[in-house]
């Protein structure tokens, strides 16, 4: 499957997520943003080094700008369980705005075409980590970067068009 693209519908698919009652929720995507101007932010895995310490840490800290342009959700996807993605949001207190949600059969970032194979790692399959700016369903941005690479999906690029 071709990875998604800017003019493309972002599918559906269901994803796991903690609410702020610590409840777990299966959330829709479509749910999340259909109607709206959303952030999808993909990462390889929870806790790793550049996801923890620079790509996340750009959504989060610059949260309120994206709000300020219409940005009404920022979502965080990664293939890990729900209980490791709600560990990982706990090491951001100062998160209020990024959504924190599970794809741990990685079916959503299948559904995507942004699954990449790390099996030699010991990792099995991961996503390949990409920004994308949707409105209303529709792919206005799709920031992928290739293998372990991060230079084109950050919180600046996403900034850049809108």
């Amino acid at each position: 499957m071709a990875p998604i693209a800017v003019g493309d519908t972002l599918p559906d698919g269901t994803l796991a997520h903690f609410d702020e009652q610590d409840q777990l929720q299966q959330l829709s995507i479509h749910s999340l943003a259909a109607g709206k101007k959303v952030v999808v932010v993909g990462v390889p895995g929870a806790f790793t080094p550049t996801c923890s310490l620079k790509h996340v840490p750009g959504f989060i800290e610059r949260a309120e700008e994206l709000l300020s342009k219409g940005v009404a959700e920022i979502l965080v996807i990664s293939v890990n369980d729900p209980f490791v993605m709600k560990a990982w949001a706990k090491t951001y207190p100062e998160n209020k705005h990024v959504k924190f949600l599970a794809d741990g059969s990685a079916t959503y970032t299948h559904a995507l075409g942004l699954q990449l194979d790390l099996t030699e790692k010991g990792l099995g399959t991961r996503s390949r980590r990409f920004a994308l700016l949707v409105d209303n369903l529709k792919v206005q941005a799709a920031n992928l970067e290739e293998g372990g690479e991060f230079t084109v999906s950050g919180v600046d690029e996403i900034l850049k068009v809108l």
